[in-house]
């Protein structure tokens, strides 16, 4: 084993456990501000300043080691009411000084039943539709339609942490 190898893989997991743990979870609403990104309530916003806005609120969560993923479905300002409003709201654990945490943000992964519905509607794949109705055969999924935005092959991206932190 080299000396940049671990030598007890559980001891390293147990550290990384522990130092999750000592995290205190904060509001996004609270920290975007600390780090200089203004969070105006979206209607204050007209269509430009909408987009600009949530490409900052991106962009900075990307650099704090959190990722959006499902925002295809959602325009600009439909995704930034739902951060504001919602997503950003919830006490969430930030490492960013640790380039092999991250922290995702699926915009369908509620496990509800309307993001189950929009995940087979845009994002599933035929494979996973098939499946789905397998193990749900009562279920009557939504025609597959393509996402009406195309955002998501452009957010930044956890693997781009892979050669140490961004702060």
């Amino acid at each position: 084993m080299s000396k940049d190898e671990p030598e007890d893989f559980e001891e390293e997991f147990a550290d990384y456990i522990a130092a999750f743990e000592q995290q205190e979870p904060r509001p996004l609403t609270e920290v975007l501000p600390e780090a200089g990104v203004a969070l105006p309530p979206p209607d204050e916003l007209d269509d430009a300043q909408v987009s600009a806005k949530l490409w900052e609120v991106i962009n900075m969560l990307a650099l704090m080691g959190t990722f959006l993923h499902s925002t295809n479905h959602l325009s600009d300002r439909e995704l930034y009411a739902e951060l504001w409003g919602d997503v950003l709201q919830e006490p969430t654990v930030l490492m960013p000084d640790n380039a092999a945490y991250a922290c995702h943000i699926d915009m369908v992964g509620s496990g509800s039943e309307e993001h189950t519905l929009l995940y087979m509607k845009y994002y599933a794949s035929e494979q996973e539709r098939r499946s789905w109705l397998k193990e749900w055969p009562g279920d009557v999924l939504p025609d597959h339609e393509d996402p009406p935005y195309d955002r998501d092959r452009l957010l930044p991206q956890a693997e781009s942490r892979k050669d140490g932190p961004i702060m």
